[in-house]
């Protein structure tokens, strides 16, 4: 699934565990004129109450796009009450400031790589969304004017994000070839993983 608005364009890979007919991954993201925004949910465990949770999260974040992460990041996890849980990575791209801020909890892994193609993998805030208080941070910085993104879901194993292929600016050849290596082998996870190109 690729699509290019104009500053940024996203391509998607997902594939669910095993012989799982649900997906335990979600994810949206959207452009508009001043910003860019994706998340990516995975509801814990798998199959259909861990598609419930992470579908209830994309849901809050397409009604509520012009509020900032910490803000849909507490309201994803009122909603979780009750629910299987989730966790989650949201990146969201301000265009006039020339910003990106991230953050993830759990095992949603996100990966920066500046115009100088050093990639730095960040560490997430531990724990999930359940309706429980917990605290989070949200990582900002400046955005150089090419610029990659990566999220992940734990399906994406540290073999996966060791490869080259990953550097590459060409994000559909990112998941083109992260697809066809993905292919012949059975994941024990839902994987779900997003490659993102900014360009101003």
């Amino acid at each position: 699934m690729t699509d290019g608005l104009n500053k940024v364009e996203t391509v998607v890979f997902q594939k669910a565990k095993k012989q799982q007919y649900y997906c335990g991954d979600s994810y949206f993201y959207t452009e508009t004129e001043n910003e860019y925004i994706c998340a990516l949910a995975d509801g814990l465990g798998s199959g259909e109450f861990a598609k419930e949770s992470s579908e209830i999260v994309i849901g809050i974040i397409k009604e509520n796009i012009h509020l900032t992460i910490e803000q849909l990041i507490k309201r994803c996890n009122e909603k979780l009450t009750g629910k299987r849980g989730a966790v989650i990575g949201i990146l969201r791209i301000d265009f006039q400031a020339k910003r990106y801020s991230f953050s993830s909890i759990g095992n949603v892994g996100v990966i920066t790589i500046p115009e100088n193609g050093k990639k730095k993998r960040n560490i997430p805030n531990s724990g999930y969304l359940a309706g429980y208080h917990r605290p989070f941070k949200v990582v900002t910085d400046k955005l150089d004017p090419l610029m990659n993104f990566i999220l992940f879901s734990d399906g994406v194993t540290d073999k996966d994000l060791s490869k080259r292929f990953l550097l590459n600016r060409d994000v559909n050849q990112v998941v083109q070839t992260y697809a066809n290596y993905a292919e012949g082998e059975e994941r024990t996870d839902d994987t779900t993983l997003i490659a993102i190109k900014y360009e101003a």
